[in-house]
């Protein structure tokens, strides 16, 4: 499950959903919003997205994810709206029957998230800087 959300994510209730019989393992993963970027201080970030596209997308990274992992249950969450620091951006959450899967398969899926899925935050900034609209589509990079 792949889904969008303008309301704050809990952890607690999404990773209840990753939930199976078969599952040994657990992992998840938080993108929380930083207070600094590229050595400027961020104060707050505004995520927006194309929102049939990236459900669309977004579902096809999870399905991906299962046909190239042995995996129970795989879910992301990417929030919209306006995040202060501190705030959960984006969630993801596998589980399987062993840890390496869960791990590999968690990892794939926030990469592919990022570089793939139509999702742009505005950040504002600390030192009197305009606000700039970055692409979330930056491999290597989490936040």
């Amino acid at each position: 499950m792949f889904r969008l959300s303008a309301d704050p994510l809990v952890p607690a209730v999404l990773q209840r959903g990753l939930t199976s019989p078969g599952a040994g393992a657990s992992v998840t993963f938080e993108g929380w919003v930083r207070n600094q970027n590229d050595g400027r201080p961020v104060t707050a970030l505004e995520y927006e997205a194309f929102g049939e596209l990236a459900e669309r997308e977004g579902a096809k990274v999870l399905a991906e994810a299962r046909e190239k992992f042995p995996i129970v249950v795989a879910a992301c969450v990417h929030r919209t709206g306006r995040l202060e620091i501190g705030g959960l951006a984006v969630w993801v959450g596998v589980s399987a029957a062993h840890r390496g899967a869960a791990f590999d398969a968690c990892r794939y899926i926030i990469d592919e998230v990022k570089a793939r899925v139509p999702v742009w935050k505005k950040e504002h900034y600390a030192d009197g800087g305009p606000a700039e609209w970055v692409n979330c589509a930056t491999r290597g990079q989490t936040g």
